[in-house]
Formats: C-alpha cells, structure tokens, sequence
C-alpha cells in the first residue's frame, strides 16, 4: 500500500485489496472512493469485496470507476459531488493512482491556482503538465488548438525579456515576437537601493510597460499558467494557449515573504523594511532619517537571491546617514546573515570589512530570519553554525530592514522546464535548455551559477539573441556568456565598491585599473552607479544598444 497525500482531506493510492482496509482506518481514513472500473484487471479485487470490508472497519466505500486514459467531464463531476457528500479525509484510488490524482486536480481546478495543483500531485509522485491545459480550462475538456502562434516567445517582460525582444529584432527585423507579461509597470530595480539611501526618489525607478515594449513586437498581458514544451505551447490563465516554434523564460522570481512567519502582516510599519519593493523603499529612507536610537538589522536570507549585494547595501548607506548626523554611536548594526561570508568574492571583502568596522557594524553569520512579531519588535532567527546543533535566537529591534527569500515562481518550479531545485535548467553558457531545443532562458530564473543581477541580464541577452538567430539560420550556437556579474556597493553616500565578476568569481572588470579599481570604494563607480547607468539601462540595454555588453563568440575547432 502506497497513499499519497495530496492535501489534509484527500489522499490517492494504487489499487488497495481487503487486507489494507485495517491499515487505512488505523491512518484516519473515513471514506474509499475507488476511481477502478471492476474488471479491468485479472487480479483485481472488486469493489464489492472492497466495500464489505471497508464496512466491517466503519469506513465508507463509493464508487466512481474511470475508464482508463478517458477522463471524462462528467466523470470529474461525479469525483466533486462524492467529495462533497462523504465524510472526510478520502482516499481515493485507481490501478496506479494516476486516475484519482488526475480527477482531484479536475476538481480542484476552480478553487487552486494551478501551480498549486501541479505541487501538490508532483510531490505525491504524479505528472500532471500532461494535462495543464484541461486544469487551466476548469478542468473541462478543451477544444482549443492554439489562439496564437509567434516565431519566438519571450515569457516575462523585466529586464531580460526586453532587454532579448529588443536584441532580436536589432538583428533580424522582421521576427515575430511576442512577450507575454500581466505587469503595467516595468521597474527598474537596481535603483532601490538608492530610493532607500535618500538618493533617488521612488517614481523615477518606474515606466509604464507599454512604453517599453519595443516596436513590432506584440505584447500578451496576461499570466503564463503552465507550459506544454513537447507540443511547443504556452498555456495562458484563462486556457487560452500561445504556440511558439522557439520560447525564451525570463518571468523573474518570485519574493517569498510568506515564507518568514509574521513578516507579510508587519511590512511597511513597525519599523520593518525592504528595499526589494518599490512602495517599501521610501520607507527605508524614512526610518534611517527617524531613527535616533537603538539596535537596526539588516537580514540577508540563504542564496541564491538577486542581487547578492543588496542586503549589506542597506547597511552601509544606512550606517554612512547616522555617520553625518551624528547618531551612529548610539545606534548598534547587527547583519544578520544567513551565509557564512560577508561576500562570495573575497577580492572585495578588504574594503568591505573597513566599512563594516566604520559603522561598527555587528556581523552576524549563519542567522537565518524565521519569524518577525512588529508589534513587539522582535525578530527569530534560526542560527545553523557548522558543526553545532540548530538554535534559535530571538533579537529586540527598532529598525529592520528585511531581505526576503527567493525562490522561481510557482509556475516555473512545478513545470518541464525546471530542475530539482525549481529553476529552469540551462547550458550555462550557451543558456540553451538543456532537454527542450527551441528553448532559451535568462535572468534571475534559471540556474546557471551567476550572481542574480541586471547586469547579468544586459550580458545574457545578447548571447541568447545571437544564438536564436543562429538556431533560425540552422547553425550551432554562436555566442557563450562567461557568468558576467556586477553589484555596485554602495559603501557611503559618494562612494561604491564595484564588483564585477563571472563564473568562479573571477575578476571580469569593464574598465583598466588605472581608471577604476573595483576592490577599491571610488567616486568614479558612484558617478557611474548615480548618473550612468540608468539611462544605460533605459536607453541601450532595453533598446536593444548592446554597450559594454557584446557576447563572447564561441571558437570553433579548425577541421
């Protein structure tokens, strides 16, 4: 006997015979739906012999049989109002279990998010992306074939997704290109950072998305669902259903603020920050200006999150304020970081380390942030040091800014695509999938090992539009991307240490060391972080202007 659990009330299972019946009251079970037509097989039992025992053992027994392989709409009906009528939990079984997982998620089409849906049944051991389309279509039957078809697809519409629409169409003109993305505002999040030091203001970090959208390529506004790659579709909220013959995925990731208990109900009040959200990071700035007193956090969660630099950015801009005005001696830092490192590339952890000891900053490592209660300021921690058991420390506040876990979005960790640990599987150099051909992926989603930054996305894109194009042409990749990262640390209001680096931490400098020597905090990288880079980004890397941002082409071995 093998019973998955699907959720509290509902669990499925292989065929089942009389002597499990014992078993499964044991586990709580009060009703057996069998989902197996009688018959069907030479040593099956049938649904009488199972029924009676179910009955000696207080459990009721219903019988709902499906045909192998024909899930009918009324079939699915007739799954709800069993589920309806009998008392709960269910266990629900078939030859396999497939039939019953595969009739639950039916059901549960119209009360779940999809994503959801595919979880669940993924970890009890059944596939349900097969069927992604019939779920998103409310679990009846679709007769839809396909309501649009484009040359390439490109799935999300940040940094990455227009940065490769508009890289494409430099090259090739006349492609058809569709981006599919539901967000009206594209932001430009790289300067958050500086809304929460008090050096931009909030509204000048957002555009609306159709004014970015490049010309001739059509945008989607709408929510990807799931993604049939073996029959080269897009399932979008709603079943409607985009065919594409190549497919780029750069949807982002998902902030999982859920994922720290009593986080979500507290931000943007009682002193608890981020300056991850647009419509937080004023608030940043506000709190640093208030505060006059008191112990100020600044947490950084386990990798991978974009933007590895961010947390520890707070810090510094926050520490250089309470510098000038005065009030640092009364203010205690504590960095509360998950890892085990100030940072992952140790070239810059010298001059990191001067200004960590400038604020008196506390570093706290292998502190991992669990549960926040803003009304009483206090903040859990889970500390994890290697080689001592697991502890939890809980820590009084009066300023938190809070870096929150990132994981891919749902959709993208319960599909095809993905690897085990949920990001879309690439080749990290030529950012090609690795299973599906005619699929490419970029930015924070996929899980080639670079740091999660925009300036990843302005070097990833290139490479990806050079290699679509070859792949049209029916040539072999053209173009490798080295793992080109950059994080600018703003270390004091004036002055940043600018990391750059690629695969394995190597140094990846875009200027000679006599002009800017990124180990070391310089005016030059705050002018180019303060004044460069965002029309850089606005005006090249989402137009298409590939400055500074040329693919490394691949060699070929002579014959």
């Amino acid at each position: 006997m093998n019973i998955k659990r699907l959720t509290d009330q509902v669990s499925v299972s292989p065929q089942i015979v009389a002597d499990d019946i014992a078993e499964i009251a044991a586990q709580g079970f009060r009703t057996i739906l069998c989902n197996r037509p009688d018959g069907e097989g030479g040593d099956q039992p049938s649904f009488e012999e199972i029924e009676a025992a179910a009955k000696a053992a207080g459990i009721e027994a219903r019988y709902v049989p499906v045909q192998s392989g024909m899930v009918r709409d009324e079939d699915v009906a007739a799954f709800g109002a069993v589920l309806e009528e009998v008392q709960r939990p269910v266990l629900a079984y078939c030859r396999t279990g497939t039939r019953s997982a595969t009739l639950w998620s039916f059901h549960q089409s119209n009360s779940r998010p999809m994503a959801e849906i595919l979880a669940a049944t993924k970890a009890a051991g059944y596939d349900m992306n097969g069927v992604a389309r019939r779920i998103s279509n409310g679990g009846k039957t679709p007769t839809d074939t396909g309501d649009a078809h484009f040359e390439v697809v490109i799935v999300g519409a940040g940094a990455g997704g227009i940065a490769v629409a508009a890289s494409l169409k430099a090259r090739q003109s006349g492609l058809n290109i569709a981006v599919i993305d539901p967000a009206d505002i594209h932001y430009y999040q790289p300067g958050w950072t500086m809304v929460g030091g008090g050096v931009f203001e909030a509204q000048t970090t957002a555009k609306t998305m159709g004014s970015l959208i490049p010309k001739g390529v059509h945008w989607i506004k709408s929510a990807v669902a799931a993604f049939e790659p073996e029959n080269n579709a897009v399932i979008l909220d709603g079943c409607r259903v985009v065919k594409y013959d190549r497919l780029v995925v750069c949807p982002g990731l998902k902030l999982d603020w859920a994922a720290v208990e009593g986080l979500e109900e507290t931000l943007g009040r009682n002193g608890v920050t981020s300056n991850y959200r647009y419509d937080l990071a004023p608030y940043t700035w506000q709190l640093v200006q208030e505060l006059q007193e008191g112990c100020a956090l600044f947490t950084q969660p386990p990798m991978p999150i974009k933007c590895a630099g961010a947390p520890q950015k707070a810090m510094y801009l926050a520490g250089d304020a309470w510098h000038r005005n005065g009030r640092l001696k009364h203010i205690d830092i504590q960095f509360m970081n998950a890892g085990g490192v100030l940072f992952g590339v140790k070239d810059y952890v010298p001059a990191l380390s001067q200004y960590v000891e400038k604020y008196d900053a506390t570093l706290n490592f292998f502190h991992n942030l669990v549960a926040v209660d803003g009304a009483a300021k206090t903040a859990t921690f889970k500390v994890a040091q290697p080689d001592t058991d697991p502890a939890e420390v809980t820590v009084d506040f009066n300023m938190m800014h809070v870096c929150p876990p990132q994981v891919a979005p749902d959709f993208i960790r319960v599909s095809p695509l993905a690897d085990a640990a949920g990001w879309v599987d690439v080749d990290q150099a030529t950012l090609r999938h690795r299973s599906y051909d005619n699929i490419w992926s970029l930015g924070d989603v996929m899980n080639a090992p670079n740091a999660k930054t925009a300036a990843a996305a302005r070097k990833q894109a290139p490479t990806v539009a050079d290699n679509i194009v070859a792949d049209i042409a029916g040539r072999s990749p053209t173009s490798a991307y080295d793992g080109y990262g950059s994080c600018p640390l703003t270390v004091e209001r004036g002055k940043i240490v600018l990391a750059e680096f690629g695969y394995g931490g190597v140094l990846k400098p875009s200027f000679p060391t006599f002009l800017l020597d990124g180990t070391k905090p310089s005016r030059a990288a705050w002018f180019l972080k303060e004044t460069m880079l965002p029309p850089i980004y606005w005006k090249a890397m989402l137009k298409g202007k590939e400055w500074l941002a040329k693919p490394e082409k691949i060699k070929v071995a002579p014959n």
